[in-house]
């Protein structure tokens, strides 16, 4: 073990629902890696390279688990192939999620196993850790994804199975499914963060509780917007520049300012970790994305540590008033 490594704060694992797959607190998300459209991949932001040494510090930090999809990085599925050849270079456990994209050629249950068979050449695996289905479809019945779902499980080409973006009825419904076949439905992923409170309001936080399904927070720091780094005077570039007004960055100061002072309060956290911390003191594995070594590092330290059930309150008012 290195002398970095000795430093890096313990990483608790947690069970995806009621399987029995463990993972760390915090997962790596790696929409960006291949992404030209919305992350500028090859652009000049960042190289392999930088996302090679990404993927090295994530597990040196103690951090096991990496959420990708056969659409990220699409035509190509870069980002599959990119987690494949890294996985390669290491012999510690990496455990891996893919996801399924049913639109809008997709019908039939076998597509499903086609795709993750295509999936895992990429990945250079076997077996994957986690199948989710990206999005529900209305040209499909949800039931005939979770029987394909099953139908995987069986085959032995998945140890686990999810969902992405379910609402909590459709949550319910996939869940009964999988169980009548004896497999549990073991996430949802969705976007949460504290610019994006939906789960919490809408109920699926608490079915999730109810029903042992782990929420995978995609999005944690609302893509950028909670590290502090953009202001009225300081746009992000890309798409995101259009997607954020001044006036919006504007109003969430009061939130990044809260941020900040809980963040000197545990040792000068960053704005970045402090918000991942309140995702994971919410019960849920946030997958923030890391372009390179010092993002990855700066998800890491989001870890070991806890806020306190006032400071998480504290958030939770301070972000109500954004808009």
């Amino acid at each position: 073990m290195t002398e970095a490594q000795k430093l890096m704060p313990k990483v608790d694992s947690m069970a995806l629902g009621a399987t029995d797959l463990h993972v760390s607190q915090l997962g790596i998300g790696t929409w960006a890696w291949g992404d030209r459209f919305v992350w500028g991949y090859g652009q000049g932001g960042y190289t392999d390279e930088d996302l090679k040494k990404s993927f090295d510090a994530t597990l040196a930090a103690g951090i096991n688990f990496f959420d990708t999809a056969e659409l990220y990085g699409f035509p190509s599925h870069q980002s599959e192939k990119l987690l494949g050849q890294f996985k390669q270079s290491t012999t510690q456990p990496v455990i891996i999620a893919s996801k399924f994209f049913p639109l809008p050629w997709r019908f039939m249950k076998g597509q499903l196993i086609s795709a993750l068979k295509g999936s895992l050449r990429r990945l250079k695996m076997d077996r994957l850790d986690l199948y989710q289905i990206h999005w529900p479809t209305p040209r499909v019945p949800l039931e005939r994804w979770m029987e394909a779902l099953a139908d995987a499980v069986e085959a032995g080409l998945t140890r686990t199975v999810g969902v992405s973006n379910y609402s909590t009825e459709q949550m319910r419904r996939a869940h009964e499914v999988l169980a009548k076949r004896g497999v549990p439905l073991a996430s949802n992923q969705v976007e949460y963060s504290l610019l994006e409170r939906a789960p919490e309001r809408n109920g699926l936080l608490a079915a999730c509780r109810e029903l042992n399904i782990t929420l995978i927070a995609y999005s944690p720091l609302a893509m950028g917007r909670l590290t502090g780094k953009y202001t009225p005077d300081n746009l992000p570039t890309g798409m995101r520049k259009r997607w954020y007004t001044p006036e919006h960055l504007m109003s969430i100061q009061p939130l990044i300012a809260r941020l900040r002072e809980i963040g000197e309060i545990h040792g000068n956290k960053t704005p970045a970790q402090v918000a991942l911390n309140w995702t994971i003191c919410k019960g849920t594995i946030p997958i923030p994305g890391a372009k390179n070594m010092r993002q990855t590092q700066d998800n890491a330290g989001a870890l070991g540590w806890y806020l306190t059930p006032d400071e998480v309150a504290s958030l939770d008012a301070a972000a109500d008033l954004a808009k």
